[in-house]
């Protein structure tokens, strides 16, 4: 009966959430439009200067992804080699999660540069 309630209580604090600032936005937009104040910002598109943020949030999810991939399989073959488990597998996962989190943000700022 508890985690139920958890999840209904989740739901609808997230319902809530999204709902109020939904209808908050659209009041301000709709105030704007009736004072023929310039409504041009809410009409912006990404138009290619910047990446947009999804691709941003997938290629670091990606990338971690990844990297924690390799940490594990790392960390896999250092247990095979001798080292103590309690070591081998941590200290591979934030090792390779870290270098793959710095390769996506050198490849973000990379598709950075080539929009300018």
């Amino acid at each position: 009966m508890e985690p139920i309630i958890v999840f209904v209580s989740m739901f609808l604090m997230i319902f809530g959430i999204s709902y109020l600032y939904l209808t908050t936005r659209n009041k301000e937009r709709l105030a704007l439009i009736e004072r023929d104040k310039d409504v041009s910002i809410f009409m912006k598109t990404n138009s290619g200067k910047t990446p947009a943020i999804w691709k941003i949030i997938l290629i670091t999810l990606g990338m971690l992804s990844i990297g924690i991939g390799l940490g594990v399989l790392t960390g896999s073959l250092l247990t095979m080699a001798g080292m103590e488990e309690d070591m081998a597998f941590p200290s591979a996962v934030f090792l390779t999660a870290g270098t793959a989190l710095l390769l996506s943000y050198f490849l973000i700022r990379k598709m950075d540069r080539e929009s300018l």
